[in-house]
């Protein structure tokens, strides 16, 4: 996939799966419960162990049905490695220029993260294609909505707060797609080989995305 093509996919298919997790070997039970679940967008994080060992071999796997992404990416370098180890998009909680440019040097498709309008207005000039907004938990749909207000060109990606009970908020309020956690994988529920709660997670997520679409 081209940057375009990414970044289509992450519009059309709005949840971008965040896979935060102590031991890497839950990484393919995860995925698989996910896509089974009906989610196509993936962004593992950096803070997994030896995340980057088992990135080539995942895309192989479910690269053709998924777009996967690598996040919690913190500088020049690591961004590098993600773009050579075959991420599609590259996602950071903080925004640093050198992030962006890494990035868009290889043409691969970038966000990183925003708080407040001007900090999500200096993001989008320095080329983020999408501005995670991070932590949303604290600040909620409603503030979506108001930066988006007076900058409409804005593709926001809300990170943190999201759930089954308020996508339709999220996303009314203008939102890109959204980054979501803890409603998607259950850590407690990886830990006890519960994949079948992380399975059902994707089924009520994705089944909310497609209701407010087609409403």
């Amino acid at each position: 996939m081209n940057k375009n093509e990414v970044l289509d996919a992450i519009e059309k298919h709005k949840l971008v799966a965040i896979i935060r997790l102590d031991d890497p070997a839950e990484l393919d039970p995860v995925v698989d419960a996910l896509l089974e679940g009906g989610v196509r967008l993936i962004e593992a994080t950096m803070t997994i162990p030896g995340l980057l060992n088992h990135v080539p071999s995942l895309i192989k796997r479910v690269g053709n049905e998924m777009v996967f992404g690598i996040g919690s990416v913190l500088n020049a370098t690591m961004a590098q490695q993600v773009v050579d180890a075959g991420a599609s998009f590259v996602v950071s909680p903080i925004m640093k220029k050198e992030i962006i440019d890494t990035a868009r040097n290889s043409d691969t498709a970038v966000s990183v993260g925003a708080y407040s309008p001007t900090e999500i207005q200096t993001a989008w000039e320095l080329g983020s294609d999408v501005v995670k907004v991070f932590p949303a938990d604290t600040l909620g749909p409603s503030y979506i909505k108001g930066v988006k207000a007076p900058m409409p060109h804005l593709k926001l990606l809300p990170t943190g707060g999201v759930s089954v009970d308020n996508v339709k908020d999220w996303l009314s309020a203008g939102s890109f797609a959204l980054g979501v956690g803890s409603a998607l994988v259950d850590v407690k529920a990886v830990r006890a080989g519960r994949f079948d709660v992380i399975l059902n997670n994707a089924k009520a997520l994705s089944l909310a995305v497609t209701d407010y679409m087609n409403s």
